[in-house]
């Protein structure tokens, strides 16, 4: 954690110092790449010692399917085996380590490079194997039309801006940004002569990085104090079962699930100020003129907080990872999109039996959410105050949903699992069920997804 916390402070001076210094226009793209390729593989090595050996593997072996694969397989070839080998090196921790975590845990880093490996793979697929008409806007938007040299492969998979926490980035933003088109191009999508601008303005990260620094600090305070404060471990213990009512069972989770969420805000918040310091993550400019800074944001506290849906909770949680699940798996499934998301992301956490029971129980939520929500939502639309009651109503269900849904990720292991299942009578498993047996259900078939998403530039919603 030290050497976490450390690699990011350091990367965060190197950031600055990579906009000031080497900004495309003191620099070549060339040395932009080196620079950014050699001190992440140095925070790499610094971080995760001989264990970085691994990501480096991961990347090589990648980066030879890609170029002797075929195109209409390369995304299936760089899928399994980059996969494969991060299932390899969880598999690994566990039955080595025994459910033990690592000092130097180098899954955290190996679990983006995958993303970033699936990602490029599948949109090299489609720029190079697929026709234009056969991709979604979206797809059309981020499709790589040829293969990346390999100073261009290994800066956009190990740059020092993202090597240790992410996030997940597209190829043609990344490379965009390095070689300085990344701001210009989202600039030119706003008329400023009709705004009283002679020349495109030149936005500056540096009151987005000072922001989410606070966020960072703030998260890092709370964590100290609030996390050790109130264990996840406490909802199993026999005392507290045996002493606390059902109800009070139920707002003590809600608590500790909220205390487990700083440590996230924290890693993720400043992981996103990194990128946005070296000038990386400009996503244009709002309805307000504001300039936005969050292209490569990992969530949206508000919209957790105050999620009224299940949907909604997910879409702002992890939102990189998200959007990876999205492009290469949902938008791609040609059946059970949703379940097989689910269970990918599983698969990518880890083989901890907690993740399985989490995101298996996530898909029989999301679905019963959808049901109720396509059956009652509209009745609660027809006047202000049923809307503000419908909305109090599903936001306190949606937060204890996920409290309900996210306890065994932390708990990791069955036997815990289970007796926190039981201790609430698996009350949101049985509902659910009922939900989905008594409720009508309208499936959204494959040939739907696609022309929705063809109609919809750039959505991210169907998750």
């Amino acid at each position: 954690q030290i050497n976490f916390v450390a690699c990011q402070l350091f990367a965060l001076l190197a950031a600055f110092w990579f906009r000031i210094y080497l900004s495309p226009s003191h620099a070549s793209s060339a040395v932009r790449h080196a620079f950014a390729t050699l001190f992440g593989i140095y925070f790499a090595v610094f971080c995760f010692g001989w264990y970085s050996i691994h990501l480096f593997v991961l990347v090589m072996m990648n980066y030879g399917i890609m170029n002797m694969a075929s195109i209409p397989n390369i995304h299936r070839y760089s899928f399994v085996v980059a996969m494969g080998y991060l299932t390899l090196c969880h598999i690994s921790r566990i039955y080595i380590f025994h459910y033990g975590i690592l000092t130097t845990d180098f899954s955290g880093p190996l679990m983006i490079i995958t993303q970033k490996i699936t990602t490029l793979a599948c949109q090299l697929h489609d720029g190079i194997g697929r026709q234009a008409e056969e991709l979604t806007a979206e797809q059309n938007r981020l499709a790589v039309k040829s293969r990346p040299s390999l100073l261009e492969y290994l800066s956009y998979l190990l740059n020092f801006m993202s090597i240790i926490a992410g996030p997940c980035s597209n190829y043609k933003d990344y490379i965009a940004f390095i070689e300085g088109r990344h701001v210009h191009m989202k600039l030119l999508e706003v008329n400023w002569k009709q705004k009283g601008y002679d020349r495109l303005p030149d936005p500056s990260p540096t009151g987005a990085v000072m922001y989410k620094l606070c966020i960072t600090l703030v998260s890092l305070i709370l964590f100290l104090t609030l996390t050790k404060n109130f264990p996840m471990a406490y909802i199993i213990d026999n005392e507290f079962l045996d002493k606390t009512p059902f109800l009070s069972r139920l707002g003590y989770l809600y608590v500790v699930t909220q205390a487990a969420k700083p440590k996230y805000y924290f890693a993720w918040t400043l992981a996103d100020a990194v990128n946005n310091a070296a000038g990386y993550g400009f996503s244009g400019v709002d309805e307000r003129g504001t300039f936005r800074w969050d292209l490569l944001s990992n969530l949206n506290i508000w919209n957790i907080e105050t999620a009224t849906s299940f949907k909604m909770y997910i879409e702002n949680w992890n939102i990189q990872t998200a959007a990876w699940l999205k492009r290469v798996c949902y938008d791609r499934a040609p059946w059970y999109p949703t379940a097989l998301t689910f269970i990918l992301s599983a698969l990518w956490h880890g083989i901890y039996p907690g993740y399985y029971f989490t995101f298996l129980t996530g898909i029989l939520i999301t679905l019963a959410a959808r049901a109720i929500r396509n059956n009652f939502r509209h009745y609660f639309l027809s006047s202000v105050p049923l809307k503000i009651a419908y909305d109090v109503v599903t936001w306190a269900v949606t937060q204890l949903a996920v409290c309900y849904t996210v306890a065994p990720f932390v708990m990791l292991a069955v036997e815990p699992t289970i007796k926190f299942y039981k201790s609430v009578y698996f009350h949101m498993h049985i509902l659910s069920i009922l939900v989905l047996l008594l409720l009508p259900v309208r499936p959204q078939t494959h040939s739907v997804r696609r022309a929705q998403n063809q109609a919809v530039p750039n959505s991210i919603k169907n998750k």
